[in-house]
């Protein structure tokens, strides 16, 4: 198994797991909550928990069949799991502090305090970049290689 292989695997595991504990952390929300809901961010924590982990699946297999190097689907799969985990995190974070229902709506809260919006659309802009271009180098050189 390959490095991109086994860095996807141990992500999905725990993003998987991720998913699991903010269920419980969802559950106990909408348990104590008269509208039986909860928070937005807490909510979304957990359906990306569970999306990344079947995401980080998809990666491995694309890089167990890339025809590229090893060190290009490592590189190409750590940058989209990078990504895919600092977005879990910051859900968390935003489910913690239930600072706002939309981190994108202006101003950009973080708990108490705002943050400039270089800092917001340019992590926005790295995402982009390390998601669909880790993905799209994987999905090419799995497709490279199943029609060899």
């Amino acid at each position: 198994m390959s490095f991109a292989e086994k860095l996807c695997l141990s992500a999905a595991v725990v993003f998987f797991i991720t998913g699991l504990l903010t269920g419980i952390w969802k559950y106990r929300c909408m348990a104590s909550s008269p509208k039986a809901a909860a928070p937005r961010y807490v909510d979304i924590a957990h359906r990306s928990s569970l999306m990344y982990s079947f995401a980080a699946m998809l990666l491995g297999w694309l890089a167990r069949h890339s025809a590229f190097p090893d060190w290009l689907n490592t590189t190409a799969a750590a940058s989209a799991l990078a990504f895919f985990a600092l977005a879990i995190g910051t859900y968390i974070i935003h489910g913690v502090l239930r600072d706002t229902s939309n981190q994108l709506r202006k101003p950009y809260r973080l708990g108490a305090s705002s943050l400039p919006p270089l800092i917001i659309h340019g992590f926005m802009v790295f995402l982009i970049i390390a998601e669909v271009g880790g993905a799209g180098v994987l999905g090419a050189g799995a497709l490279i290689g199943i029609w060899q």
